[in-house]
């Protein structure tokens, strides 16, 4: 997956990130803003998507709070919450945005 988002120019600056709150699975730059990732496996990206609960965005969410207060405009700094879909057959579906803090 981190191979997908350098590809296309977003290089991952953090893999398996780990806070106080939890853990995200990639952190990416795209310019000046910051990627949030979570990745999902499933036998569908359907099935993937569904697997995403309010906890773990909360989580997320949270992670990703302590993350910015890391970054020079803290939590000023431009971000967004990408969710990998990974079906079966290795198939990627990314969704852009999927969620806010």
């Amino acid at each position: 997956m981190a191979q997908f988002y350098t590809r296309s120019g977003r290089p991952v600056c953090a893999r398996r990130w780990r806070g106080r709150s939890g853990e995200i699975d990639l952190v990416a730059r795209e310019g000046d803003t910051v990627v949030f990732i979570e990745v999902k496996q499933s036998r569908s990206h359907a099935s993937a998507a569904e697997s995403l609960t309010l906890r773990q965005m909360g989580r997320i969410s949270r992670a990703a709070s302590e993350f910015l207060a890391r970054e020079p405009r803290g939590q000023a700094t431009d971000c967004r919450f990408d969710v990998a879909l990974v079906d079966g057959s290795g198939s990627i579906e990314i969704l852009e945005n999927a969620f806010a803090a």
